[in-house]
């Protein structure tokens, strides 16, 4: 529990978290110390530095919690840090709520992919986009078989389709479903070798027991995962895993971290920090590392970072606590590191010189517009129907001028008839009912009267975001404020900005629409025919993958599906060859 207090002789000199706070109780600063008194004391001294000077005009009290060890404190003062995000501390950005592979804590655990960290389960990530970690759970299902699904009430299409060990049906004992979870945490930390010689063993002691299909099943597994080993992604040295960590500078910091295991660069990640005035590469590193590694990421036996940091030592124990074995905080000792971090650095420095090129785009736009705040969230919205019929919207989100397609949405439209505008206004309306992040800017696909319709649904709840509407035909730009639409040169950038979030919400929503069309003819087509159930429906176009090869198929082909006799074939095989 933090205690207040107005005088800094009041402050204990002891081990702790301190947190300076204004009269109101807003929080402004959080740090840590073996002695809260000497180091809230220096804020007062004389100094040249205009974040201390500034801060120390609103600086009404201090609270503070005494910890047992410097290294309590640091765990601590790094959980405040993300909880308040107070105004004077570097903090790490992180608006993209990166997708996380997260192994539940369940009886038989399952593997899913979630943007909230939590205390239960293991979470393996951050991934780039819920595009790659879909992939990454596509391809470990198909592996490991570990369950994906919320109910264990009997087989499910993944079992069938052999992706799944189904143990909800006793196919596979608790102690085997749990040594395959355990193979899904070794494979995030790269002992592919420790994998491969445990399959390899377990299918020639399959195969001596003349089990041939489990022991094909795990060939199968075996060579998957060589595969994996055998991609050619960058060599680095052999030996352990390492992080590689550099930064550049404008009015943020950007960080750029390399993950290498066994060798190979394995991905990357960047992040902006803000809150950077008068701090040091070494301290902005120390507090990157200090709130990036607080998250469940992988960390790895050797951290190398491109400036000595502050707090290496401590770090370096805290660190080496939550992974068990000694980790390292060192800067690069020449050779093939010292090459591989100057590549680093250009490629930070090449990010740097993006972002500040979008960010003035994104504040040309401000300006075009009028808008209040700068437009670093921007939703795109369309809908799709053919006079009316199964209708779609569809919502796209632009993060700092860039796709955040692990934010997109699409929506059935529950509205009747072909009308766009009541069409529009459902979607927005189901959107904004949610208590979620609002954007700074919406963008719909139309002129005058969509617009109007988005503005009438945030009004009606209460929410105030600028709109704007962008005509295919001329390109005019519509805004509440003027009757008069706003037409910007064709080369402008601001333009192809507006133009990219309103054409991939045109994208997003085609693409929807043509799947639900595509599915109802599909459906529409067998469910004509008397016998053809869910079920059937499923094999059959499982089995021929897709209705056209089941329409050319012939009686004895059509026969030899699950649940399919002849009689029925028979019947399949008349309706479409007397309705084509």
């Amino acid at each position: 529990m933090a205690v207040a207090v107005k005088k800094v002789e009041d402050l204990p000199d002891k081990t702790g978290v301190y947190i300076l706070k204004d009269r109101k109780g807003n929080i402004l600063y959080i740090g840590k110390s073996i002695s809260l008194r000497k180091r809230v004391r220096s804020y007062f001294q004389p100094t040249d530095n205009p974040k201390i000077k500034n801060m120390r005009k609103h600086l009404d009290h201090v609270e503070y919690i005494i910890t047992d060890t410097e290294r309590e404190a640091l765990i601590l003062e790094s959980n405040l840090i993300k909880k308040y995000k107070p105004p004077y501390n570097i903090h790490l950005k992180d608006d993209k709520r990166y997708p996380y592979l997260k192994i539940t804590s369940e009886e038989y655990p399952r593997i899913t992919i979630t943007r909230r960290i939590t205390s239960d389960g293991a979470y393996f990530g951050p991934f780039t986009s819920a595009f790659a970690a879909k992939k990454m759970i596509k391809f470990l299902k198909s592996l490991f078989k570990i369950r994906d699904c919320k109910r264990m009430d009997g087989p499910c299409l993944n079992n069938q389709m052999g992706l799944c060990y189904s143990p909800c049906t006793g196919n596979i004992s608790k102690d085997e479903y749990i040594r395959m979870v355990r193979r899904v945490e070794l494979f995030f930390q790269g002992q592919y070798k420790d994998i491969l010689k445990e399959l390899e063993e377990e299918m020639e002691d399959a195969a001596s027991k003349l089990e041939f299909e489990k022991a094909a099943t795990l060939r199968d597994q075996i060579i998957s995962l060589k595969e994996v080993m055998g991609k050619g992604q960058t060599t680095f040295t052999k030996g352990i895993d390492k992080d590689i960590i550099t930064i550049s500078f404008d009015d943020k910091a950007h960080i750029m971290i390399l993950h290498v295991k066994d060798g190979k660069i394995i991905g990357k990640n960047d992040f902006t920090m803000d809150s950077i005035k008068e701090e040091t590469p070494r301290g902005i590193l120390s507090a990157f590392i200090q709130q990036y590694y607080s998250t469940p990421h992988q960390i790895p036996e050797e951290i190398i970072t491109e400036y000595a940091i502050n707090k290496r030592r401590l770090l370096e124990k805290w660190l080496s606590n939550l992974k068990g074995v000694k980790v390292k905080i060192r800067t690069p000792i020449g050779g093939s590191e010292l090459k591989l971090l100057k590549a680093a650095v250009k490629s930070v420095q090449e990010l740097s010189e993006e972002k500040t090129e979008t960010h003035k785009i994104l504040a040309e736009l401000k300006r075009q517009l009028k808008l209040p705040e700068h437009p670093r969230r921007i939703e795109g919205y369309d809908i799709s129907n053919i006079s009316g019929e199964a209708p779609v919207g569809s919502m796209v989100t632009f993060i700092d001028g860039k796709p955040a397609k692990g934010l997109y949405r699409r929506y059935k439209i529950h509205t009747r008839g072909p009308d766009d505008y009541a069409m529009l206004r459902e979607i927005i309306k189901r959107r904004y009912s949610k208590d979620e992040t609002k954007a700074d800017l919406i963008i719909v696909d139309g002129g005058r009267g969509q617009l109007n319709s988005a503005l009438s649904v945030l009004e009606s709840l209460n929410i105030e975001i600028p709109v704007i509407g962008v005509a295919k035909e001329d390109e005019k730009i519509y805004t509440p404020y003027s009757m008069s639409p706003i037409r910007l040169p064709r080369d402008s950038k601001v333009l192809h900005l507006i133009q990219h979030v309103r054409d991939e919400a045109h994208r997003f929503a085609i693409e929807y629409h043509r799947k639900i069309r595509n599915k109802r003819f599909k459906a529409s087509q067998l469910d004509k025919i008397k016998g053809i159930g869910s079920k059937r429906k499923m094999r059959l176009l499982r089995h021929f993958k897709g209705i056209e090869a089941i329409k050319g198929a012939s009686i004895e082909e059509l026969s030899q599906v699950e649940g399919i006799n002849r009689k029925l074939a028979e019947k399949i095989h008349k309706h479409f060859h007397n309705t084509q």
